[in-house]
Order: structure tokens, then sequence, then C-alpha cells
């Protein structure tokens, strides 16, 4: 008897020996794995924290890191497997995993067995996440149930590298795409890749300084019309704490196609904020911005705003509302080129796992149809974001890390089925000109109106370096155009876009006659007063105010008169920033005539930026006689 309870005892001993001498090899290969996913040897420290689970299955540690590594590492079957074991063997690993085994479950694409899991550990304490988890379950079974089965394809070598790219984006002649590197995942330049003759790209190049600089600079978007590149500039610093604070809107413009990028200057006060804003998107006519922001006001996380660039001016921004924006983070919006179909990215609203893209129709000038997700295989349980979508209305880019680690971004492409896809578009293009001396003429106001309805649909500019505009429009309708400058008399036309300019431009030129062109209705103007301005100046002096309103005096009484009041820039800087200035000189000049006793009804204030330059603007002289306000007298 002795000696069986002494053997008993001697094994009991062995046994508790081996357990602990296991549970040491344990705890040895457990702090390797960490160490060695510390030193970002990912592969290593996985096989490491394996090994600690073999020598403690009973230990829940090592399943719940390593399972958060594999699904990190878009692993999403080796994590639904290290989850599982772990619910089996460790001590109360059932309830424990049973959250992080249905969400691997959902992102490995198993929704079926997710939502066994979701609907046998669900509990009260945590209902908003599992019934989160419980709605993306059926939307990923029913999702890839209906997979459109057009797998999308990767841009290829020439574009894509190692590094991730992220954000393309298109002028409307498609021969250059633009897109967002992360060099050796620490700095963000912006990058172009010029189109081949066999429809692929050429390899990506470094758009060099300017608009890159030692700084962050990703997210860009290029204009329609090709001149304009607005942009996100990170590790932005100064006192005034907007123009340049955090993460912060830029824009530059070229006057022609073929010129280099102008410095990249920051938006105003209206825009940047000591907040995040970045990943801009224009609309067609470049009038109206789309972008992120988490400024205060919005509905949680980072929101979609929107502003409108009128009189000169850029509005204060408008959240897009509930229809697109969540609690979540809403982040990369495009509109497209039919100016009425809106996709962005959200991280909250129900799908395939991850960020996933979603579209919205526009219902009213502020208002959008709800939020539909654009389905798999876009979207899948990775991270896909940074949309664009070409004239046709078809052809489909974005950025996803389906195929790496996850923020490892590529571009893809592929073709939207007709349910979510834009109305395809064609575009208006041309310039405006006198019609008489055939000189080109920079700056005109140009309305694009629905010829039906009368509705306007676009306000734009002539072009600062070639006087032309470009404008999308969809085909098979009539369109209005009325275009005005100063100096010259109003004009309508009427064009028809038919169908058969969806694959290519319609060209339609403006030519323009002056006021005094007409001999049956001579037009007396008079230029009364002019004001000079110096560099970034909007308001007038005393001096000013009092040579202004000696030169007003002598019309108070004079019947039928109307008052112009015309302000105009040098050419420095950008167009857009030119007619802000001008707008806010003008409007300046105009309140100081109307208070000298004039009906507001006959005074028209108008900017007109850097158009009808007076003198070359090579020379600081020159540049000073061109920045002036007129003010006119016609009778």
């Amino acid at each position: 008897m002795r000696l069986n309870t002494f053997i008993f005892i001697c094994y009991l001993l062995c046994a508790f020996s081996g357990y602990a001498q296991s549970e040491k090899k344990a705890a040895r290969y457990f702090n390797e794995a960490l160490a060695l996913k510390a030193g970002r040897q990912y592969d290593d420290a996985c096989r490491k924290m394996e090994q600690a689970i073999v020598n403690d299955p009973s230990a829940p540690d090592p399943y719940s890191i390593l399972g958060q590594w594999y699904f990190e590492g878009h692993e999403f079957a080796k994590a639904a497997e290290t989850f599982k074991s772990g619910s089996i063997k460790s001590n109360n690993g059932r309830f424990r995993f049973a959250k992080p085994l249905a969400k691997s479950l959902l992102y490995a694409g198993q929704a079926d067995d997710a939502l066994q899991v979701i609907n046998t550990f669900a509990t009260i304490k945590d209902s908003a996440d599992w019934n989160q988890l419980r709605r993306q379950a059926a939307f990923v079974r029913t999702a890839m149930q209906k997979s459109w089965g057009v797998w999308p394809e990767n841009l290829g070598i020439r574009v894509n590298t190692p590094d991730p790219e992220l954000f393309p984006s298109m002028a409307v002649d498609t021969q250059f795409l633009y897109f967002t590197r992360r060099r050796n995942n620490m700095d963000e330049d912006l990058y172009y890749a010029r189109a081949d003759s066999c429809g692929g790209w050429f390899k990506g190049l470094n758009m060099g300084d300017p608009p890159n600089t030692s700084n962050q600079e990703s997210a860009q978007f290029v204009s329609a019309d090709g001149h304009y590149l607005f942009y996100t500039r990170c590790e932005n610093r100064s006192e005034n704490g907007w123009a340049e604070g955090g993460c912060d809107m830029f824009m530059a413009y070229r006057a022609k196609l073929d010129t280099e990028w102008t410095i990249g200057q920051p938006f105003g006060q209206t825009i940047n904020t000591t907040s995040y804003e970045g990943m801009p998107s224009l609309s067609p006519d470049n009038r109206e911005l789309y972008f992120v922001s988490d400024r205060n006001g919005g509905m949680g996380g980072y929101d979609i705003w929107f502003s409108r660039f009128e009189n000169g001016l850029w509005q204060l921004p408008v959240n897009a509302g509930p229809s697109i924006n969540t609690p979540g983070n809403e982040t990369t919006p495009y509109i497209s080129a039919d100016n009425h179909t809106l996709f962005f990215a959200s991280d909250y609203r129900p799908g395939m796992g991850g960020t996933d893209i979603f579209m919205a129709r526009r219902t009213a000038q502020q208002s959008w149809s709800p939020a539909v997700n654009m389905g798999y295989p876009i979207n899948t349980a990775h991270d896909e974001k940074s949309q664009f979508v070409a004239l046709d209305g078809k052809t489909f880019y974005f950025a996803s890390d389906r195929n790496g680690p996850a923020g490892n971004y590529d571009l893809y492409q592929t073709v939207l089925p007709g349910i979510v896809a834009p109305a395809p578009v064609s575009y208006l293009q041309g310039y405006v000109f006198d019609s008489i001396s055939r000189e080109r003429l920079n700056s005109a106001a140009m309305l694009i109106c629905n010829a039906a309805t009368g509705d306007t649909l676009y306000e734009l500019r002539s072009n600062r370096g070639d006087a032309t505009y470009i404008i999308t429009l969809q085909a098979g309708k009539s369109y209005a155009i009325h275009t005005s400058r100063m100096g010259y008399q109003s004009i309508s036309d009427t064009v028809l876009l038919g169908e058969e300019f969806v694959k290519q431009p319609m060209t339609h030129n403006v030519a323009m006659l002056t006021f005094d062109y007409n001999p049956l209705k001579p037009i007396d103007d008079s230029l009364i007063a002019s004001i000079h301005y110096d560099v970034n100046v909007t308001e007038l002096s005393a001096a000013d105010k009092e040579a202004l309103q000696a030169a007003i005096a002598p019309w108070v009484d004079v019947e039928e008169i109307v008052i112009y009041v015309n302000a105009y820039t040098d050419n420095t800087g950008t167009p857009m920033i030119n007619e802000s200035l001008s707008y806010k000189r003008a409007n300046v000049v105009a309140q100081e005539v109307i208070s000298v006793g004039f009906d507001k009804s006959v005074v028209t204030a108008k900017g007109w930026g850097e158009a009808n330059a007076v003198a070359p603007n090579e020379t600081e002289e020159g540049r000073y006689k061109n920045r002036r306000v007129e003010i006119i007298v016609r009778r």
C-alpha cells in the first residue's frame, strides 16, 4: 500500500513538474513572440506564439494575441481558427472569444457560421455590438449571393508598387492618371502616369516640386478641365492656426495643360481650420467642393462637408447630412462628372468589413438619397476607398489593400453595373474670343442652363491662360450658354449635345462683340475713378474714400444711370484666389458708392480677377496698375 502511494505521489510530482516546465516554455515562447512582433518580424512572431499555445493550450492570452495578429494581417481564416481553438481549449474561452470569432468568421466570408455564433452568445450587455455584427452578417450573406461576378483588375506594376497607392483621379481627357504614393510607408507625394496606346499606363512618376514638398502631400483631385489641383498637405504649422494647421487643403493651378503647377496655396479660414481638412473633390465647374473634416458640428468621427464658391468666396461649409454621415468615419468623397452621384467610404454602415465604398444620388441641392453599399467584389473584408469614375459612367477606379497587409493599398479598375453607375456624360469644350479682333477673352463668365427648364446647372469662367473652357454635360439634351465679360455685349447660345458625343467632346467657341459695336444704340460709358491696391489689401484708405466721394458726388442727381464697379487683380496666385480678392474689393467700393446716396439697385459690383490687364504683369509697376477697381457710369 505504501509502495502504491509512493508511486502515485511520484507520478503527481512528475506530472506537475512536466506541466510547470511546459508552462515555462510557453511563457518563454510568448515573450519571444512579443519581441519579434515589436521588431516587425511578423511570420516568426506568429510561429513563436503558436508554440506558446502548444505548450500551454489552456492559457487564453496567446490565442487572443495571435488571433488579433492574424486579423490585422488580413489572414481572417487563420484568425477564425485561432479564436475557435481558444474557445474550446482555453479557460472560459467560449464566452471570451465569441465576439472576435464571429467577427473573424464574417471577414473570412463565413456569414452563416458567424450568425450561429452571434445567435448563441449575443448578450444584453453588449447588445449594440452584437446587433451591429448581426446586421453585417446579414449583409455579407446577401452580398456574396448577389456578387456581380466581375473581379476588379489590378492596374499593374507600372502604377502599383510595394508602397501604398491611393486616390486616383483624371481630367476629362483621361490622358493622365494622378494618384498618391506613400514612399517607404513614410512620405506621401503626388504622382502621375501617362496613358499608353494599349489602354494601360506608363510608369508612375513623381509630380515634383511644386506641388510636392518635404511635407506630406496626398489625396489630390484634378479638376475636370485639368487646370486646378486640389490636395491635402499635412504637418503644417502657422501662427494664425488656419492657413497651415495640421492637415489642410491646398490648391495649385496651371495656365496651360503643358505648363508647371504653381506653388500650392492654402484655402482661407472658411474652409481650413485647426481640425483636419482634406480629401477634396470638385464639381465639374470647379464651384462646389466636397471634403472631409472632423470639425465641430459633425455627426461623429470624420464627416463629409461641402461648400459653394459664390461671388468670389467659398461659403461656409455644410455637413452632407445623415444620408451620408454616421457616428463613424466617412471619407474620400468623389462627386462624379454627372454632378449627381456622390461616392464615399465608410467604416460604420453594414458592409463586407473594414472600410467599404458607398454611393448616393442627389435629390436636392443639399440633400441625398440613402447611401447604397457598392457590394461585392468591389467591397471585400479588406479596406476599399478613394474612388473615381470615368466619363462613360462605367469604368471605376479605386484603392484596396485586398492583396497585401493592412494599409498596403493598390489601385484597381472594374466595370460598374447600371444600377449604381452614374449617368454617362460627354463634355463641351471651346474658347471665348473677340469676334472682330479674334483676341481670346479670358475670365469670361459663363452660365450653363438646361434649355428646356431654364435651370442653371453650372457657373464657370474661361481660363486665364488660353480663354478655354471645359464642362461635363449629360448627352442627348439641349443647353443654353449665357456668356458675359466686361466691355462686351452678353451673348446667349443654345447647343444640342447629341448622343453621338458620348465618346467624344463637342467643340463650341463663343464669339463676343464689344459694347460700342452697334451704332444704332450707342452706349456712353464714363470712367470716373480708378483705385489701385497694394498686394492682398481689400480695404479703402481714407484718401481713397475721399477721392471716390469727390468723383461720384456729381452723379448723385443724374437720372437713368447705371454704375459699374469692376475690380481686377494682377496675375500672381491662382485665378480662383484672384477672383475672390477682386470680389472683396468690388463689394467694399460698391458699399462706399451706395453710402454717398445711390440706390443699391443701380450699382453692380463684379470681380473679374486678372482679366483685362492694362499693363504687363512682368514688373511690380505693371502689377500695381492692374490691381485696381474701376467705377464706370453708363448712360
